[in-house]
């Protein structure tokens, strides 16, 4: 592994533990040369199916694009980074089980707002704002009396 700080390939391994459910495994390392520490991440690299957009463009899944829009959506709010680390990992884990060669978007999504609709209903509404581009403020308060009615029932 090269260090990201001098670039030196002499670098050991000084703890290592699981994450995210057993799934990932956390490294400290630390470089023999400049005596700095980083840490690596270790997971299954699952075969993932390719992306159509709502344009028709097809993409390869990025784990990294369903974690930075859960990143944004739960800004300024009580969310942990694990807790989104996870969910993005429950994602790409799901997708990688259905064994479909390509999904659209909408499935992601929807997946997103399902797993964030039950975390923070904030975070919900941000996503879902963007997500299902509202043409208006009345569509856009017609989902959050949806939520709000949702919460009565409960």
């Amino acid at each position: 592994m090269h260090c990201p700080f001098c670039k030196s390939l002499d670098t050991r391994v000084i703890d290592s533990r699981l994450v995210s459910g057993g799934t990932v495994t956390r490294r400290r390392r630390e470089c023999d040369s400049c005596k700095r520490r980083f840490t690596t991440y270790e997971r299954v690299e699952h075969a993932l199916p390719t992306v159509v957009k709502k344009n028709g463009e097809r993409q390869a899944f990025a784990r990294d694009k369903v974690l930075r829009s859960l990143i944004v959506a739960c800004s300024k709010r009580p969310v942990s980074a694990d807790e989104l680390d996870e969910m993005a990992e429950s994602i790409e884990q799901e997708l990688s089980i259905l064994g479909e060669k390509e999904l659209p978007s909408r499935m992601i999504g929807e997946r997103v707002m399902v797993r964030l609709k039950s975390l923070d209903e904030v975070a919900y509404v941000r996503f879902a704002s963007v997500y299902k581009s509202f043409r208006d403020i009345d569509e856009f308060m017609a989902e959050v009396g949806n939520l709000v009615g949702k919460g009565a029932e409960d």
